[in-house]
């Protein structure tokens, strides 16, 4: 089953593991398939046009990403051809899975790595595309830090910075560290994308992920030990 299809079931089943809480959400206010999905799609080609062209890579890239169940890829390439070319911004569509999942950012933050395989589809990011990301992010309620955690795990950065990756100062201490890094790594642990729903284009995203989020903490670890001061203990 597909990653938005999956979660959209999640939402309007019987059992809903998202809570809602809050004004936005009351009891008994669930988010009909149709609006979940929209909206998934909406933010996918809005990135997909975010630096004003949508290039085939990129339309890969979004199907690869938000796949439809058999029998549904059809609808799935109108309502995407619709979305982009569709003047309206892409601000309620963030805003609106925001709302849903503010107490789950593991899930906006499978939203977002999704977002960085499209916009990566074409072998780089434009300045567009990056503030677009950014934007999106903010949206989600992500801080600057944690989206430059996001964006490197995604981009790399200058000698691939592993406090960035870890989303911590360098001046931290070793339990800093250890939380910093056990936290990240259960959010993007492959395992807990399979048990979301994602299909195997995002898994191998989050293969990925954990590659560069272990390689910082390994890092880390290393200078810690030339220097004297200790590893983090695990």
């Amino acid at each position: 089953m597909s990653f938005w299809r999956k979660l959209a079931d999640l939402i309007t089943g019987h059992r809903d593991p998202f809570e809602c809480r809050g004004e936005d959400c009351p009891p008994g206010r669930a988010v009909d398939d149709a609006e979940f999905a929209m909206a998934l799609i909406g933010l996918g080609a809005k990135m997909a046009k975010a630096d004003g062209v949508v290039t085939r890579n990129e339309e890969r890239a979004f199907l690869q990403v938000f796949q439809a169940p058999p029998g549904f890829e059809a609808s799935l390439r109108r309502a995407f051809d619709l979305a982009k070319q569709t003047t309206l911004g892409f601000d309620g569509y963030a805003r609106r899975l925001a709302r849903r999942f503010k107490d789950h950012p593991a899930v906006l933050e499978d939203v977002l790595d999704g977002l960085f395989h499209i916009a990566k589809a074409d072998g780089r990011v434009t300045q567009d595309e990056d503030d677009f990301l950014s934007r999106v992010a903010d949206l989600f309620g992500f801080t600057a830090r944690e989206y430059d955690r996001i964006r490197v795990a995604h981009l790399g950065a200058p000698e691939d910075d592993p406090y960035v990756i870890l989303g911590i100062d360098r001046d931290a201490d070793e339990q800093a560290v250890k939380t910093a890094y056990r936290k990240v790594a259960s959010q993007n642990h492959p395992d807990r994308l399979i048990a979301r729903g994602a299909p195997a284009e995002m898994q191998r995203i989050a293969v990925e992920k954990m590659a560069v989020i272990n390689a910082a903490y390994a890092a880390i670890t290393r200078k810690r030990d030339v220097k004297g001061l200790g590893a983090p203990a695990e």
